[in-house]
């Protein structure tokens, strides 16, 4: 594991892993750089492949105390992945996961540099949902009250989608305690998804761009993919096998990746 600071004192923890061009990954809601793990190792024999801690999460800290969540702003994380990217020797690919495949196209729209950017079942609503922004405000509620494991809950319920029935046997298993731990960062995660559509400065991104979903992950995630697709200027798409729950598949999604990034 290795650290860099970000613009406000945030220490981010990042791994490498392999040789090559580097790609660093961004990881999605409530998930640590772990999760690329798998998708690291496939790809280590061709590329050098960069994984962190979003902040607040994992071996990362964070500036923003839980009684000033609601000064998050998305330049923080862009800072933040701009860290990371700075302490590289060249200029890397991106793959953003969900949540983290729209941090990384705002970076590149406010200038972090990078080459291509892989966007993996990116979570767009092409009209603006009324709901989007009272899911903010609840989280923050959550938070400043004392309570992430509500905010977790919501998030998962009135954000991404799941039955509350299954989130309520979630919360009764061992796993739900790392998951209040980074309950915070849900409000980020919302807050990065709360904008409608796509802007005027993501959609003329000069880099190449694919976004990638599986062929069995749910229908809006498909249908989002194939937006993004079709709204960023350079961005193809690509669906791979698998993928059921939103899960990423190293081996179907590393094929993708190897031929987008060739």
């Amino acid at each position: 594991m290795k650290t860099v600071a970000s613009a406000d004192g945030t220490t981010i923890a990042y791994d490498e892993t392999g040789i090559g061009k580097p790609l660093v990954c961004v990881p999605p809601a409530l998930a640590l750089r772990d999760v690329y793990r798998p998708l690291a190792n496939e790809l280590a024999s061709d590329y050098r492949v960069i994984t962190y801690d979003r902040r607040g999460r994992g071996d990362s800290t964070d500036a923003i105390k839980p009684e000033d969540v609601a000064t998050y702003r998305i330049e923080r994380e862009i800072e933040d992945l701009a860290a990371v990217i700075a302490v590289l020797d060249d200029t890397p690919a991106v793959l953003g996961y969900s949540s983290g495949a729209r941090l990384a196209l705002e970076a590149a729209a406010a200038g972090v540099p990078m080459t291509k950017i892989a966007l993996y079942e990116p979570p767009f609503r092409p009209e603006k949902s009324e709901a989007a922004d009272p899911i903010v405000a609840k989280l923050v509620d959550h938070i400043t009250s004392g309570h992430p494991g509500d905010a977790v809950a919501t998030f998962q319920i009135e954000g991404v989608g799941i039955p509350a029935e299954m989130v309520e046997g979630m919360r009764g298993r061992p796993g739900w305690t790392a998951l209040e731990a980074i309950g915070q960062t849900v409000v980020y995660d919302a807050t990065i998804t709360a904008a409608p559509g796509i802007s005027e400065a993501v959609r003329r991104l000069p880099q190449p761009i694919v976004a990638i979903n599986g062929a069995e992950t749910w229908p809006t995630l498909i249908e989002s993919a194939r937006y993004a697709a079709d709204m960023i200027n350079n961005a193809t798409l690509v669906e791979v096998p698998g993928g059921a729950f939103h899960q990423l598949e190293a081996a179907t999604t590393g094929a993708a990746l190897r031929t987008f990034l060739a």
